[in-house]
């Protein structure tokens, strides 16, 4: 594990389910009070930023970037299409489908922002919202995450972590305490986010057992139900991506395809296929002006609890959902990657939404008169089983969704543990078991929890407040994603080995002495090469020693066959830089002295100040280059 990035995030989830749980009722206080404030000052933000990342992504595919490969220009894909695409879906949306598919568009038609309640215009404007919060906006937020760490880890070569993004805009330095704080707040923002998922997914669980057995709904069943389900998730996540989370998205994507083409059939067919051409047609007529709406000029309340929680919704879940695309994507193009997940999911995502929503809308307006919708007010979890009395084999279609929401419940539980520890791994495919139960049971934990102290309203508060913060991580990753991108497409290389302004002016005005030097590599420099010599000695070479020199140390590495390797830390002095004129000439100045870092035949890279994680990273860079050369 990271220790610093494990422990840490433990510490902040830990504060604030103890607190949940300690005072529930103040908990949910202040989570409705920072989501208010978030709202209040943030909407906007949010609003843009998500309007940004479908800019961006589009922009790379088809650009000159859309030809490159998420991996070596020879390497071929990990996973057939198909079930790329299964896993996609039932990592990206699931829960949230099954649990909105009726009630979003129903809810939309009672009480829409703008149309007539209960019109044609209402169930219109009900649909075109719909597709909005759940098209190509919600796949190109996942979209930006996942390109950026599938391009620096399988590109790259980088660790599978979130920090990794950010390496063209800080080099080295990623491996500090900014990496640390952008992994924890990745680790944070997945947890809440899928608690919030799971949260919907056992409140659905729950309606549709008291509707098939007669089992009450509360929220102390839910905890059961929750224990239940994430003993299930744990067998799957123990099992690994390539055998439990594969074969469990394949059936679910199956369950569903089912599911909705009984609903297909059974529901106004002819009515359905028109609505849903007609619905896609009204998406790409207002897509620029939803995109952009925030009700600047009548504001409602409307925003906070639709659009603005959707994109935080996204947001938050992007780390997971970016990841565990980045894992499966190995082998294909930008272009490919883009259009696979923009497009692809989206589409049947469309499909979905208006077999779903449209025939209850249908059904409401004919031989249900309104019960649907009262359903949805009273309790969104039930929408979907009063729905299925109005079609035939009622009990056999409420079997199969509870079945289908529990299957999405484990693989989005055990998709999002595997997600969480890589990050707390530093990057590592391969971790104890315990570290994957101990995630597992901390997403339940704070669904639970959370649940306890405020039900959804609290799991949703708690999204969109942590959404805010990896929000502007996000930004910042898809800048370093351009930069790169561009780089690579022209050829060329990024120097990102630069000290940041404050350093340098830090050495400027208090320059480091001899004696800080040799402290720096006594301390960090000594203890990074002795970890790559044993490292290296285990895996075979022949000689991999340390050894100390009058100005440093040096690493040498032997193995039949291959050049030998050389790297150096040495303390070099340099006379300080003139402020003026009139300043004594250089062999007569005041020096300030650094460490350098030189691999044989390479350039001498300034590491004045790098910590042992930031030394090991550049050993590790120029080993690879020594092994590829």
């Amino acid at each position: 594990m990271n220790p610093r990035v494990f422990w840490g995030a433990s510490l902040i989830i830990g504060a604030l389910l103890a607190a949940a749980l300690i005072a529930p009722g103040a908990s949910d206080y202040a989570f409705g009070h920072a989501q208010d404030w978030v709202i209040a000052t943030f909407g906007w933000f949010y609003v843009a930023s998500v309007a940004g990342f479908l800019l961006m992504v589009l922009w790379l595919a088809i650009g000159p970037t859309g030809k490159l490969k998420l991996g070596p220009d020879d390497c071929e894909p990990d996973f057939p299409y198909l079930s790329w695409l299964a896993m996609l879906f039932a990592a990206g949306m699931g829960i949230g489908l099954m649990y909105f598919a009726v009630a979003e568009p129903v809810q939309h038609y009672a009480a829409p922002p703008e149309a007539e309640p209960g019109t044609f215009a209402a169930a219109r404007e009900g649909m075109v919202i719909t597709f909005i919060h759940w098209g190509v906006h919600a796949w190109a937020v996942y979209a930006v995450v996942g390109l950026s760490l599938a391009y620096f880890a399988h590109r790259k070569g980088l660790p599978l972590t979130l920090r990794s993004g950010l390496h063209p805009l800080l080099g080295r330095r990623i491996n500090g305490p900014i990496g640390d704080a952008v992994d924890i707040f990745a680790i944070c923002g997945t947890l809440f986010g899928i608690a919030t998922s799971l949260g919907l997914g056992v409140a659905q669980i729950n309606s549709g057992l008291t509707y098939l057995t007669g089992l009450p709904s509360n929220a102390w069943v839910q905890v059961g139900l929750i224990a239940v389900v994430m003993g299930a998730a744990m067998v799957s996540v123990l099992t690994g991506l390539d055998r439990g989370v594969r074969r469990l998205s394949e059936l679910n994507l199956t369950i569903a395809v089912g599911l909705m083409l009984f609903v297909l059939i059974a529901g106004p067919t002819g009515f359905l296929l028109k609505a849903f051409v007609q619905n896609f047609g009204l998406y790409l007529d207002q897509f620029f002006q939803r995109t952009f709406n925030l009700y600047a000029y009548e504001p409602r309340g409307w925003m906070a609890d639709w659009t603005l929680f959707y994109w935080a919704w996204w947001i938050a879940w992007s780390p997971f959902v970016g990841m565990f695309i980045a894992r499966i994507s190995r082998g294909r193009t930008v272009r490919q990657f883009a259009a696979g997940v923009l497009l692809v999911p989206t589409g049947f995502t469309f499909l979905w939404m208006t077999v779903f929503g449209n025939t209850a809308i249908a059904l409401d307006m004919g031989v249900a008169a309104g019960a649907i919708t009262q359903a949805v007010q009273t309790d969104l979890s039930t929408a979907l089983f009063q729905f299925f009395e109005y079609l035939p084999g009622t009990a056999i279609t409420s079997t199969l969704a509870v079945i289908l929401v529990a299957v999405f419940f484990v693989t989005s539980a055990d998709s999002g543990s595997l997600v969480i520890d890589t990050i707390a791994s530093g990057g590592a495919d391969d971790t104890p078991r315990w570290q994957r139960i101990y995630w597992c049971s901390m997403e339940g934990l704070a669904a639970a929890l959370l649940l306890l102290a405020g039900g959804l309203g609290a799991l949703q508060a708690a999204t969109l407040v942590a959404a805010l913060p990896f929000a502007v991580i996000m930004i910042l990753l898809t800048a370093g994603l351009v930069r790169q991108m561009s780089a690579d497409a022209a050829g060329r290389e990024i120097d990102t080995e630069q000290p940041p302004l404050a350093e340098r002016v830090k050495r400027m005005m208090a320059p480091a002495r001899r004696r800080d030097i040799d402290r720096q590599i006594e301390r960090h420099g000594l203890p990074a090469m002795q970890a790559a010599a044993a490292a290296l000695t285990a895996e075979g070479m022949e000689t991999a020693e340390v050894t100390t020199l009058e100005d440093g140390a040096a690493l040498t590495v032997h193995h039949p066959g291959w050049a030998d390797f050389t790297w150096r830390l040495t303390a070099a002095s340099r006379p300080l830089p003139a402020l003026s004129p009139l300043e004594a000439p250089e062999d007569r100045r005041s020096v300030e002295w650094r460490l350098t870092a030189q691999a044989q035949g390479g350039r001498r890279q300034d590491v004045t100040g790098f910590t042992r994680a930031q030394i090991e990273a550049e050993i590790l860079d120029d080993l690879a280059k020594w092994r590829r050369g």
